[in-house]
C-alpha cells in the first residue's frame, strides 16, 4: 500500500486490517507469527488502492472513545471536530439546557456531548435522510437519547415542519465550508468518497450556512468549526448579527473554531 499511502498511514491500516479480520490485536501480531488468513484481503486491498477510506470499508471508526457506524452518507469524524466537542463540552459544564447540532451527519458531535452531559436536551438536525439513518443507528447502539430532525437549515418552512425549537442555549455546527477552488488541497479519499454535500459551499458564498444559523436568532451561544482561512470573516459575520465572537486555533495552529455569544 505504500505507493498509495505514506508509510506510517499504510502501517496503521495494516494493523487495522489484522485486528478487524482476525481478532488479533497489533501487539500479538507483532509478537507472534500470524498463521491466520485474512478474509477478503484482496478485495480490501483493491478498495484501499482505489482510495476508499478504510472506515467505509469496515463500516465504522473509533472517535472520542465511541465506536461509530459510518457510511458514504456521512463524513468521517476528524480530530478537529473532537476539539470542537471539547470546547462545547467545557461551555456546557455545570449547566443544563437545550442544544442543537446542525448538520449532524453520523451524530458524532451530538452523541459525544449527550454522553458527557446527559441532563442536557440535545436535538440533531440534518437534511440527509441517509445520514440521519446512520445517526439514529449510532444513538440506538449507544442507548443515547437524541431527538433527530430532518430539515434544511436554509429553509424556514422546513425547520418549522421538523419541529425545531424556538430557542436553544447553544447551537453547534460543523457545516460545509470548503470552496470548490480548494479541491486541489484535498485527498483523493475525501474527494471521491465522502459526501460532497457535507463538504462544499458555493465559491461566492463560503459563509452561507454560518450566516443562516446566526440570522435565525434562536440561540444564545454559537460554536462552529470553520475553514481555516475564514477566521476574521467569521468574527465580522457574528458581530453583524449581535454576537460577541472569539476565534480559537486548532492543534495545528490554524483558525478552526469560532464561538459567539448573543449580546443584543
Amino acid at each position: 500500500m505504500t505507493p498509495f499511502y505514506p508509510e506510517p498511514e499504510a502501517r496503521e491500516m495494516a494493523y487495522w486490517i489484522v485486528e478487524e479480520t482476525t481478532g488479533m490485536n497489533r501487539f500479538d501480531a507483532c509478537r507472534y507469527a500470524c498463521t491466520k488468513s485474512i478474509p477478503n484481503l484482496e478485495d480490501i486491498l483493491e478498495k484501499l488502492c482505489s482510495y476508499v477510506p478504510i472506515q467505509y470499508i469496515f463500516g465504522h471508526c473509533l472517535w472520542m472513545g465511541m465506536d461509530l457506524q459510518v457510511s458514504e452518507a456521512v463524513l468521517i469524524p476528524r480530530p478537529e471536530t473532537a476539539e470542537l466537542v471539547e470546547h462545547v463540552s467545557a461551555c456546557m459544564a455545570g449547566r443544563t439546557g437545550r442544544l442543537l447540532d446542525v448538520g449532524t451527519g453520523s451524530g458524532c458531535i451530538a452523541l459525544a456531548l449527550k454522553q458527557r452531559h446527559p441532563d442536557w436536551q440535545i436535538d440533531a438536525l440534518d437534511i440527509s435522510p441517509a445520514a440521519l439513518e446512520v445517526a439514529r443507528s449510532n444513538a440506538a447502539r449507544m442507548q443515547t437519547e437524541i431527538t433527530f430532525l430532518e430539515a434544511d437549515i436554509t429553509d424556514t418552512g422546513s425547520l418549522q415542519s421538523a419541529g425545531v425549537a424556538p430557542h436553544y442555549d447553544i447551537i453547534v455546527s460543523n457545516p460545509p465550508y470548503i470552496r470548490p477552488s480548494e479541491r486541489q488541497t484535498m485527498t483523493l479519499n475525501t474527494l471521491r468518497y465522502e459526501p460532497s454535500g457535507a463538504l462544499f459551499v458555493p465559491e461566492d458564498d463560503p459563509l452561507l450556512f454560518y450566516r443562516r444559523i446566526a440570522s435565525l436568532n434562536i440561540a444564545t451561544e454559537l460554536w462552529f468549526e470553520i475553514n481555516e482561512q475564514m477566521g476574521n470573516a467569521m468574527i465580522a459575520l457574528l458581530l453583524q448579527y449581535g454576537y460577541e465572537a472569539q476565534c480559537h486555533q486548532d492543534m495545528y495552529g490554524k483558525d478552526r473554531l469560532v464561538y459567539g455569544r448573543k449580546t443584543c
